[in-house]
């Protein structure tokens, strides 16, 4: 038997507590990662209430995962037992349908999420398929690195997936866990970029983070006055807000990008997308490919979140800290001392 000791909700909504599973043999492709540190994501919350209705009790949160390889299964390839490397939001897919084979595995209808019908970061060790586990850039500080494999990873995707280019004008509405992040890559993809926020506290911060602009977007007459501007402009947040004013500040062919899980349904009017060409889309994470880009990208630009690191025996003080809006504006636990 292999005991994994963890932290585990037993419940919806409930703490986490100290537990131990076994794990099993380690699978023929399978990559056992001994965690040092792992990010607390607002995904991680959902999936701790069952917000979107496929979470399995007990249920180990944490895909942001930062540690060292300590096993490889016999046809693991490309890491080494004691590299250090990172995962994500996804730790395996099927490697043979057509998106899988097109390069874009994270579309796989087989995807299996970290914390999706398995055992995530918040623990000594997590397993996942070799494919999904990438090594680390010497030049990223491991400590600070994990947010990078799910919230760096969702806002730096559309920048790469839509062909946005260094002279295009980028907008960020909200300037959170994702957004925060999302100001650093498109500015240092060389793009005009306004951030889009309810809170004017965080307006100095988002011009230090890359933000040429700052927009209150509570101030109805400062979007209207946007309007036919953006190439992109990017929702990172999970509220409901008045999204016919954000399509009215794209320009011809620009897109409204979702990149935060909105549950309510977003109203949008052919007319307002047709005479202009543009668009409304979402995405997830990204490909095992993109994410290696994007930490390639992050490590040449000095792009990282900004963090505040709890240890595990205060993990539950952290999940509060993020529940309660306070988080600035990335959480980390920190797993190897416990």
């Amino acid at each position: 038997m292999t005991q994994i000791r963890a932290w585990a909700a037993q419940t919806a909504g409930g703490a986490l507590e100290e537990w131990q599973y076994d794990a099993g043999p380690l699978a023929d492709d399978g990559v056992e990662i001994a965690v040092e540190h792992c990010g607390l994501c607002h995904s991680d919350l959902s999936m701790l209430d069952n917000e979107w209705g496929q979470s399995q009790y007990p249920l180990v949160p944490g895909h942001e995962v930062v540690g060292r390889v300590r096993a490889l299964g016999r046809d693991a390839r490309g890491l080494e037992v004691g590299q250090r490397v990172g995962l994500g939001w996804i730790a395996g897919s099927c490697l043979h349908c057509r998106p899988c084979t097109g390069g874009d595995h994270h579309l796989c209808p087989s995807v299996e999420g970290t914390i999706i019908g398995r055992h995530g970061g918040f623990a000594e060790a997590v397993r996942a398929h070799w494919r999904w586990v990438t090594p680390l850039p010497e030049a990223l500080a491991p400590a600070e690195v994990g947010p990078l494999f799910c919230g760096g990873i969702t806002v730096f995707s559309p920048l790469r997936e839509f062909g946005i280019r260094p002279t295009d004008r980028v907008g960020v509405v909200g300037i959170g866990g994702l957004g925060h992040l999302a100001l650093q890559f498109a500015r240092a993809w060389g793009c005009e970029v306004t951030a889009f926020t309810s809170s004017p506290a965080k307006a100095e911060e988002a011009r230090k983070m890359g933000a040429h602009e700052v927009v209150d977007s509570t101030d109805d007459a400062a979007l209207k006055a946007c309007a036919g501007r953006f190439d992109l402009i990017l929702v990172t947040v999970n509220a409901t807000l008045p999204w016919k004013r954000y399509i009215s500040a794209l320009a011809p062919r620009g897109r409204l990008h979702f990149v935060g899980a909105v549950l309510e349904p977003v109203q949008v009017t052919v007319f307002q997308l047709l005479g202009a060409q543009r668009s409304v889309s979402a995405s997830p994470t990204g490909s095992p490919a993109a994410i290696a880009d994007m930490l390639d990208f992050a490590a040449r630009h000095d792009i990282a979140p900004t963090t505040e690191h709890f240890p595990v025996a205060r993990v539950n003080d952290a999940i509060q800290h993020l529940r309660d809006g306070k988080a600035r504006y990335r959480v980390i636990v920190d797993i190897a001392d416990a």
